[in-house]
């Protein structure tokens, strides 16, 4: 989704991108045991729910509503092309016998109407659609929550107290925990029905709705360099929040408070990377080579476990993960170029006549 013309582009996200981005890709190369994929997604969950929360507190700024019919086209025109295109990919591999998995159309369709993460988990399971596209399941949780989100956004911001619309989604927030809890107490609990349901995970996009909400001003503020010793207090407890999330093991912890620490640990990071984008700490996720990955990032994510394992089934000899990374994520970014060139371009011009 495009920031209108007339504001700041906000530091840092394209950064976070980036990162979410190569964290999955480690992940799915082979490194998954040392490199935690899941945190990508649960980055890329923040960044999402951060990102479109602050467009639509500038757009009510500046027109007194927001035009619900507009963000549903928008995030339509962004999704969809390159979807579309990763999926002819994917099933033209399975049909030319040089990609595993089946086909069927109940599994094309999950995927085309973001239903794949409940597909997966209810019906078919990951063995029913092609290799690499079991992704998916993260789109549909994210379009499942902005199918309502932005009534309940109109909601929060007319109730003219932030206090009152944020204590509400912390509320919410409380509500996806205790939630978790009580599925995990169930007999027979698999840990897929919280990693992969909406229900289990909207928190980790309205952690950075949250976010959004409490700096629903600072936009307007340039990014700083200094940092107080406060400041650096605050970002370390929320690094070492992610070190706890990824260090404890036990599997109650990492399927209810796991979700809920690294969505609270996120907040400082973000806002300090955001806020203090000119410190030297953060002036990485802000290079040039490293924005153009995460202005890649989404064509970059649908199709680069297709490329991994169309590599790894094709080879006829074990290609070490070092390897099938250096490959394999070179190819999913050279795909992305020409998506963002010769797809996405033109749907660009029409998400702006959407502003």
């Amino acid at each position: 989704m495009n920031k209108p013309a007339s504001y700041p582009a906000i530091p840092s996200l394209d950064g976070f991108r980036a990162l979410s981005i190569l964290i999955v890709a480690l992940s799915h190369a082979g490194f998954g045991d040392i490199v935690p994929g899941g945190l990508g997604v649960t980055i890329f969950f923040f960044l999402s729910g951060y990102l479109i929360s602050t467009l639509l507190l500038q757009e009510y700024a500046g027109a007194g509503s927001i035009n619900i019919r507009h963000f549903y086209l928008r995030r339509i025109l962004r999704l969809y092309p390159p979807l579309l295109v990763t999926l002819v990919v994917a099933y033209g591999l399975v049909y030319a016998g040089k990609l595993g998995g089946q086909t069927s159309f109940a599994g094309l369709m999950a995927q085309l109407f973001y239903f794949a993460n409940f597909y997966q988990l209810f019906i078919a399971g990951g063995n029913s659609v092609p290799h690499g596209t079991g992704i998916l399941w993260s789109l549909a949780v994210e379009e499942h929550f902005y199918l309502v989100y932005p009534l309940v956004f109109l909601g929060l911001v007319r109730l003219r107290s932030m206090r009152v619309a944020v204590s509400l989604l912390a509320l919410c927030c409380v509500f996806a925990l205790l939630w978790r809890w009580h599925l995990v107490d169930r007999p027979g609990f698999d840990a897929a029905r919280t990693y992969y349901a909406t229900d289990t995970r909207f928190d980790s996009i309205l952690f950075g709705c949250i976010l959004a909400f409490l700096r629903r001003e600072s936009w307007r503020e340039p990014p700083q360099s200094r940092m107080s010793i406060g400041q650096w207090s605050l970002l370390a407890a929320g690094v070492a929040g992610i070190a706890v999330s990824l260090l404890y093991r036990a599997e109650a912890f990492r399927e209810t408070l796991r979700y809920t620490l690294q969505g609270v640990s996120l907040m400082p990071i973000f806002h300090y990377a955001i806020a203090n984008a000119r410190n030297g700490v953060f002036k990485p996720l802000n290079l040039a080579p490293v924005r153009r990955i995460g202005v890649y990032s989404y064509s970059i994510y649908l199709i680069h476990f297709v490329i991994f394992e169309a590599i790894t089934e094709n080879a006829g000899v074990v290609i070490p993960p070092v390897l099938l990374l250096c490959i394999g994520f070179s190819l999913a970014c050279a795909y992305a170029y020409l998506i963002d060139t010769y797809v996405d371009a033109y749907f660009r011009v029409l998400r702006k006549k959407l502003h």
